[in-house]
């Protein structure tokens, strides 16, 4: 009998997605509509992100046939979290966000220099800001 398993980037997608639901499950039972607001956008961003790490993961991997998808994937990542840092008076989630920035441009630097980065720190930055979105 074999075992079944699940990528690890599958599973962040379902992560995410599962945090997204439940947040905006929560909206129409939040206390204040600005704060019921900025949670649902932050979950959204957080799925966002998500998906743009799986598809840095799948750039990075292929990087030989196609040299700009890592950048254009970096461009996207960077793009979101600045979006993300626009939106947020959370400390935590500027820590966060301040975090993240850092991982992408050592990736960044990396891919440059035509090394393939290492995704470790982006994927670290990734799971810290599920948490904190979908924390009180």
């Amino acid at each position: 009998m074999s075992v079944r398993r699940t990528s690890p980037v599958r599973h962040r997608r379902t992560t995410a997605i599962a945090a997204l639901a439940v947040v905006a499950l929560a909206v129409p039972l939040a206390a204040g509509c600005g704060a019921a607001e900025k949670a649902v956008d932050c979950a959204r961003l957080v799925v966002d992100v998500g998906k743009d790490v799986d598809d840095l993961q799948r750039a990075v991997g292929s990087a030989a046939d196609d040299p700009g998808k890592a950048d254009e994937a970096l461009d996207t990542l960077d793009a979101d979290v600045k979006k993300l840092k626009d939106k947020t008076d959370n400390p935590d989630l500027e820590k966060v966000v301040d975090h993240f920035q850092s991982a992408v441009a050592n990736a960044r630097k990396a891919v440059e220099r035509n090394e393939r980065p290492d995704l470790g720190p982006v994927k670290d930055a990734a799971g810290e800001l599920t948490k904190v979105c979908t924390s009180k």
